[in-house]
């Protein structure tokens, strides 16, 4: 197992307080292992983790990459309503969709200023803002 640059899988799993059972330590791996960035969707994780040995099932995945999100180490992005991107990226920063591949991919945060957000409603605080500027191919 190669060591991630800034932490090794171990290490990001106790960061979110995950034990590291086989199949989250498998599927750490192929999002963290070669210290790269990645979004990916349950389905485009499952393929992965499938192309190998270790075989792990869509709900296992599914699951899997909840607990890292409840865990803090991975965010969601949701498209459409219903097309969620999981983010190793956890730095506030807006994303380009293609909407011809389907592809989520980071877009440049310094070229982003949003200089004023709507008031939240009486007993909420804003979370988080998530800007997905969605792309289409020149004709």
């Amino acid at each position: 197992m190669h060591s991630h640059p800034v932490q090794t899988v171990d290490q990001w799993l106790f960061k979110g307080g995950l034990r590291p059972t086989r199949q989250r330590v498998i599927l750490a791996q192929r999002l963290i292992g070669d210290g790269q960035n990645r979004h990916v969707t349950a389905e485009s994780l499952f393929a992965a983790s499938n192309d190998r040995d270790d075989k792990v099932s869509l709900a296992t995945v599914y699951n899997t990459l909840r607990a890292f999100c409840d865990a803090g180490l991975m965010r969601e992005i949701t498209v459409d309503g219903a097309k969620s991107y999981f983010d190793t990226n956890m730095t506030d920063h807006p994303h380009f969709y293609w909407e011809d591949t389907a592809e989520l991919v980071d877009a440049p945060a310094d070229q982003l200023k949003i200089s004023v957000l709507p008031d939240a409603p009486e007993g909420a605080e804003i979370a988080k803002v998530d800007v997905v500027i969605r792309l289409r191919r020149k004709s």
